[in-house]
């Protein structure tokens, strides 16, 4: 490309359309031949210090004597810059994606090349412990927002070639910057294809965040109930999946990374899963599997029980739960669906208020919808008491709480209006809809459907380390995988 200043000078100033932000500065190299140049930033996103000592400073100072346009141009490369991050374009179409991720684009009147200058200073959240997968031991560090900050992290932690960055770019008007971060040794090349053919057919004119993108990777025709593509905000999480044959996205602006594939009883497994003892290990990962269990049928085997079967009750509970239900006004079921709504009601509230007004939806829902609501006789005692045992329960595996929500409203209404046989019609449908879904042709509820002696010593129990180390099952290994026949060895 044969560049004209003014050429390139007008071009962007269409563009952006005069835009306050977008600085253009002309410059008169120290050359006998009076050579022009041009330097394009993007306020606000370089830091202007960098800038003047590993840039400006040098260029302005150098005497190109009587070189011409193209040999000015290639001595500012090599001999000029001072900066590390240098990258030669391709096309002028590459201006506008490098001045807005913080560049210097710099290119000589004539010259055939522009080259874009790393001098990045943006203001951006430090790297801090992620709140939603805190761990008692191991690393405090989390994703932030920028993406080359993401990519350092998980660079640090497999210090190895054969880990790959691959740029790319979504978004018809944001111009999003992805990464996809695989193991060359441990990704399956057909489901790397796979995710490039549906990043490629994305057709959103913006990317903000991961949610944008999660549909998209979603294997068409199975459950949408559950997510087959993970999400993380910790390094330490994605370089383990990483090592079994997953691919990482990270998107730039998004404190967090998408795993794919991603699998049911990864849920139930955490950081600390493997810094404990392998006895106390087994036990949280079965705490995990029966509160959500409890979080997702407590709610409606109560209500199918107290409403066709409450001789099932012991005794002593079925003297206190019929006492009780005897002085509400609503039928059980329409108790527990109005208890749930109103817990949902309060849960978002207490998410959305000012934390200094936190304390007063605790106070309102401990006293007045409460306590106050039993005394009153508006809902029974046992029924605040399931209510509120299911809300604690789902937080035990707050990935799936969008799940359960949904799921817990199901089991009510079937078990309100069919009893128990509509549980277990409704858990059918389920079971089926989750072991018919797949993320990329990797079945979702694989180690148990299909079934795999051999991965099954991380499920419910996490075998020795002694164990885990002798063979890395790779995720593309699993029985009944697509285009396992083309994955690594």
């Amino acid at each position: 490309m044969n560049n004209s200043v003014q050429e390139i000078k007008d071009r962007l100033t269409a563009a952006f359309a005069g835009s306050a932000d977008l600085t253009i500065r002309s410059l008169t190299l120290k050359s006998r031949c009076s050579l022009s140049a041009v330097v394009i930033t993007v306020e606000g996103l370089c830091n202007k210090e960098a800038l003047s000592q590993s840039f400006l400073n040098p260029l302005l100072a150098y005497d190109f004597a009587a070189m011409n346009a193209q040999q000015a141009y290639d001595t500012v490369i090599s001999s000029v810059l001072a900066s590390s991050d240098v990258v030669e374009l391709k096309d002028e179409r590459q201006i506008v994606p490098f001045i807005t991720s913080g560049f210097a684009v710099f290119g000589v009147d004539g010259a055939d090349g522009l080259v874009a200058v790393g001098v990045q200073g943006y203001s951006f959240r430090g790297v801090s412990e992620p709140e939603s997968e805190v761990v008692q031991r191991g690393s405090r560090e989390g994703f932030t927002e920028p993406l080359r900050v993401n990519m350092s992290m998980l660079r640090r932690r497999i210090k190895n070639p054969d880990l790959v960055f691959e740029q790319i770019t979504v978004g018809s008007k944001s111009k999003t910057q992805l990464m996809l971060c695989y193991l060359q040794s441990a990704a399956s090349m057909c489901l790397l294809q796979k995710l490039r053919q549906r990043l490629g057919s994305c057709d959103l004119e913006t990317v903000l965040a991961s949610g944008y993108l999660a549909e998209y990777l979603e294997d068409p025709h199975t459950s949408r109930l559950f997510s087959g593509v993970g999400i993380s905000e910790r390094p330490d999480t994605v370089c383990g999946k990483l090592t079994e044959g997953r691919i990482a996205v990270l998107i730039d602006g998004t404190p967090a990374a998408l795993i794919i594939p991603h699998l049911f009883v990864e849920e139930f497994q955490g950081v600390d899963d493997y810094s404990n003892r392998t006895y106390y290990a087994a036990f949280i990962r079965i705490l995990k599997y029966l509160s959500f269990l409890a979080a997702v049928f407590l709610p409606g085997l109560y209500t199918a029980l107290a409403q066709f079967r409450p001789e099932y009750f012991p005794t002593w509970i079925l003297t206190e739960t019929s006492g009780s239900l005897s002085k509400t006004p609503f039928p059980v079921t329409i108790e527990v669906l109005m208890m749930t709504f109103v817990y949902e009601i309060m849960k978002e509230a207490g998410l959305r208020i000012p934390k200094s007004l936190g304390h007063a939806v605790s106070i309102v829902g401990a006293l007045v919808i409460g306590e106050s609501a039993v005394t009153a006789g508006i809902i029974s005692s046992s029924t605040l008491m399931v209510v509120a045992t299911a809300a604690i329960c789902s937080y035990v595996t707050s990935p799936l709480y969008p799940p359960i929500t949904m799921l817990r409203y199901i089991f009510i209404i079937a078990g309100g209006v069919c009893g128990l046989w509509g549980i277990v019609l409704a858990t059918a449908v389920v079971l089926i809809s989750m072991c018919s879904k797949t993320s990329l042709g990797v079945p979702y509820m694989s180690s148990l459907s299909p079934f795999s002696l051999k991965t099954m010593r991380d499920v419910f129990i996490r075998s020795s380390w002694k164990k885990l180390s002798r063979h890395t099952i790779r995720v593309q290994k699993f029985p009944e995988t697509e285009g396992a026949s083309c994955s690594r060895k």
